[in-house]
């Protein structure tokens, strides 16, 4: 897997990808979570609900959707949710994998961090799955189901705050050494 990352490091496609899935995240942002969340009367969507829920805020939220909402969630939100997964994972994977390539650490365990992404992408892809289920059982959602859902809900957003943590870092570190190799530069003239 890793030998599969590093022939994957150009910046040419790390700069594609990165945008494509900007794209995508916008147009989740911006047109299709707002338009179901008009239906629920501005209720958060579960996948906006980064410390969990409950079986009742998933009853309350799937009965305020209506058949309408409902429906735009199922056929207009998770079709996009399901190709952001994906998306994430494979930009943010490489990308982080460039930076410690550029640090020189692609053979310390650092590299592996770079993982993380594809994880939170696999939970994203669960919690779809749990709330395609309970978007098509609706009225008759399990307690288990729900508290599955928010499991994976909590385990993608947990990921992705160390994923971006780690990544700030790293790439303040990458800013500190170059600018202490530009300064050393300089004062050699």
């Amino acid at each position: 897997m890793k030998n599969l990352v590093i022939r994957n490091l150009n910046s040419k496609k790390i700069l594609i990808l990165f945008i494509l899935t900007s794209i995508v995240y916008v147009i989740m942002l911006t047109i299709t979570i707002p338009k179901v969340m008009n239906f629920a009367g501005g209720m958060k969507l579960l996948d906006m609900l980064p410390t969990g829920y409950n079986a009742d805020y998933v009853n309350s939220l799937l009965s305020a959707l209506g058949p309408d909402g409902r429906n735009a969630y199922l056929f207009q939100q998770i079709p996009l949710d399901f190709l952001y997964p994906c998306l994430f994972g494979l930009t943010y994977c490489l990308l982080f994998a460039f930076i410690i390539k550029k640090l020189g650490k692609q053979d310390s365990f650092l590299f592996y961090l770079c993982f993380i992404p594809v994880f939170a992408g696999i939970f994203d892809y669960l919690e779809n799955i749990g709330i395609i289920i309970m978007l098509n059982t609706y009225p008759d959602n399990s307690t288990t189901m729900s508290q599955l859902t928010n499991t994976f809900s909590i385990l993608k957003s947990t990921l992705t705050t160390i994923y971006f943590v780690t990544l700030t870092i790293t790439l303040l570190t990458l800013l500190t050494i170059y600018i202490i190799a530009r300064n050393k530069k300089t004062t050699k003239r």
